[in-house]
C-alpha cells in the first residue's frame, strides 16, 4: 500500500472516530443537562423510551407505569421527554377546564389519517366549539328520548344470553355486551343498528373496527408506516389501512342514507346528530358528522362492554355482593325505568366500583406542558414535555382508596373529596367523555335487567374458561385477554 493510501485511510479513521466521539459526547451532554434529568425513574428513560414502547405494544403499559409509581413515587420519568404524574393537585391543574395543557399529537395517530373528532382534536378553540354543539343531545335530560330504544336493546340482549345458556350451557357475556353497546351507539349515531344482537355475529364494520383498535399501539408508535401502507404493499399495515378506509366508506354511506330518510320523513327517529343536519349556524358538515359518529362508535362500544363484563365477573367472585344487589333490584316494579334505577344506592355503588377497579380506558392521557413550563411535586418540566396521568394508578392509590385491589362497593357510601377527585374512568376536566350520561344509563339498565333475569349467575368453567381469560390487556382501552367471559345461570 502506498503512502497516500495509508494517509487517506488514517484520515478517514480519524474523521469517523471523531464523529462518533462527538455524537456520544453530545448525547451525554443532552442527557446530563436535560431539565428532566433529576426526575426519578429507570436509568434507561434518560436515554430512550424503548421500554415504554415495548410495554405499550404488548398491552402492559398501564401496569408498567403503575409499577414505576410504586417504586419511584408520584412523579416518574418514563422517556427522555415524557413524565407520568400520580398526584391529585397536579392532575387537577393539568386537566382543569380552561387549562393550557393541550392534548398531544399522539391522539391524532390513534385514528385513521384525516379523521378529526371531538376526542382527537388538540386545537382548544375548535374543540370547545365542537363540544358545545355535541353536548346538547348527550345532556342527561335530553337522553330520555332514547331510553325506550336502549331498554328494548337491553331486553333483547338478555333474551339472547338466555338462549345461549339453553343450547350451550354457558353464555359469553363479553360478546353479548359488546353486541348490545355497539348496536345502541350505532343506532344513536348512524340512525341504524348494526343488528348484531339479532344475527349473533359481528358485521364487517365491527371486524374492521377491531383491526384498527388492536393496532393502536403500532399506529401511535409507527404512524409513518401506516401512512406509507397506502402506497407500499406491507401486508399487516395495508390491512389496517384498508380497514380504516372501509370504516370511512360505511360512515359516509350511513350518513347519506339517514339524510335521505330525514328529508323524506322529517319525523324519522332522531339520532344524536339529527339537529345538526341542514341546521345553518348550528349545523355540522357531513365530514364532521361522519367523523363524530365514527368516534362515538369507538368510544361507546368496547368501553361499555368491558365495564359490564368485569362487573359481572367481579360479582360472581363475590356472591355476598351479588346477593345484596339482587335483593335491592327485587324492590323494583315490573315496568321500572332508569329513573327508578338512579335511586338505588347499592346498584350505583356497584357500578362506581366496577368503573374504578376495571376502567375501560385506564391508560395514559398525554398532555403537553405549555410555553411557560410547569413545576409539579417539586420538579420543573420545560415547555413541550409530554406529561401524563392515568386512571389505573389513581384508582389503586392506597392513600385514596384503602385496600385498593378489593372490590368493595360500600366504599362509595361516603366517598371522600380525594376519592371523587381521583375517580376518572371517563377522563377529566374539559376533555371528559361526552357520553358519560349515556354510559351510565346503559350500565344501570343492563345490570338491572341482567340480575333480574339471572340472579344466580356464576362464572362457568366450560370450554376451559378461567381467571386467565380475564387478565386485562391494555392498549388505549382495556379488554380481557381471552376476549370472552362465560357465565352459567
Amino acid at each position: 500500500m502506498d503512502l497516500p493510501s495509508v494517509a487517506g485511510s488514517s484520515l478517514l479513521w480519524i474523521f469517523l472516530s471523531s464523529t462518533l466521539i462527538w455524537v456520544i459526547t453530545r448525547a451525554i451532554y443532552r442527557v446530563v443537562t436535560n431539565p428532566l434529568s433529576s426526575i426519578p425513574g429507570p436509568q434507561i428513560s434518560k436515554w430512550s423510551g424503548v421500554v415504554l414502547i415495548y410495554e405499550w405494544l404488548v398491552g402492559r403499559r398501564a401496569l408498567y407505569v403503575d409499577s414505576l409509581h410504586k417504586k419511584y413515587g408520584p412523579i416518574v420519568r418514563v422517556a427522555p421527554d415524557e413524565v407520568h404524574i400520580n398526584d391529585l393537585s397536579a392532575a387537577r391543574e393539568i386537566h382543569k377546564v380552561g387549562g393550557r395543557y393541550l392534548k398531544s399529537k399522539w391522539y391524532e395517530n390513534l385514528v385513521p389519517p384525516g379523521i378529526v373528532n371531538v376526542f382527537t382534536v388538540s386545537d382548544p378553540a375548535y374543540h370547545s366549539a365542537l363540544r358545545r354543539l355535541l353536548a346538547g343531545p348527550m345532556a342527561d335530560n335530553q337522553l330520555k328520548v332514547f331510553e325506550p330504544l336502549i331498554t328494548d336493546r337491553v331486553r333483547l340482549a338478555i333474551r339472547r344470553i338466555g338462549e345461549e345458556l339453553e343450547y350451550r350451557g354457558a353464555a359469553d357475556i363479553y360478546k353479548w355486551w359488546l353486541f348490545l353497546a355497539t348496536d345502541v351507539i350505532g343506532e344513536l349515531s348512524f340512525g341504524d343498528s348494526f343488528r348484531m344482537l339479532e344475527t349473533g355475529k359481528k358485521n364487517q364494520y365491527i371486524l374492521d373496527l377491531e383491526v384498527v383498535s388492536s393496532f393502536q399501539p403500532i399506529r401511535t408508535t409507527f404512524p409513518t408506516l401506516i401512512r406509507l401502507a397506502r402506497y407500499v404493499p406491507l401486508p399487516i399495515f395495508r390491512s389496517v389501512f384498508e380497514s380504516g378506509r372501509r370504516m370511512g366508506m360505511y360512515a359516509h354511506q350511513s350518513v347519506e342514507r339517514y339524510k335521505k330518510l330525514l328529508q323524506a320523513e322529517p319525523n324519522y327517529p332522531k339520532t344524536l346528530f339529527t339537529r345538526f343536519y341542514n341546521a345553518g349556524k348550528e349545523g355540522l358538515s357531513d365530514t364532521e358528522i361522519r367523523n363524530g359518529a365514527a368516534g362515538y362508535i369507538v368510544a361507546g362500544s368496547d368501553t361499555t362492554a368491558v365495564t359490564l363484563t368485569y362487573l359481572n365477573w367481579a360479582l360472581c367472585r363475590h356472591p355476598e355482593i351479588q346477593e345484596k344487589l339482587v335483593a335491592e333490584l327485587q324492590s323494583l316494579p315490573e315496568d321500572f325505568t332508569d329513573k327508578h334505577l338512579r335511586e338505588l344506592r347499592y346498584l350505583n355503588n356497584v357500578i362506581m366500583e366496577a368503573l374504578r377497579l376495571y376502567s375501560a380506558a385506564p391508560s395514559a392521557l398525554p398532555r403537553v406542558v405549555p410555553p411557560e413550563g410547569a413545576t409539579f411535586a417539586g420538579y420543573y418540566l420545560p415547555p413541550g414535555t409530554t406529561v401524563c396521568t392515568q386512571a389505573y394508578s389513581f384508582h389503586r392509590d392506597p392513600a385514596i382508596f384503602p385496600d385498593p385491589e378489593r372490590f368493595n362497593p360500600s366504599r362509595w357510601d361516603n366517598p371522600t373529596k380525594e376519592m371523587n377527585y381521583a375517580f376518572m374512568p371517563f377522563g377529566a376536566g374539559s376533555r371528559i367523555c361526552l357520553g358519560i350520561h349515556l354510559a351510565w344509563m346503559e350500565l344501570r339498565l343492563a345490570v338491572a335487567h341482567f340480575y333480574r333475569a339471572f340472579p344466580a349467575a356464576r362464572i362457568s368453567t366450560k370450554e376451559g374458561m378461567s381467571d386467565e381469560d380475564m387478565k386485562p390487556k391494555i392498549s388505549f382501552l382495556m379488554a380481557p385477554a381471552g376476549h370472552r367471559c362465560l357465565i352459567e345461570a
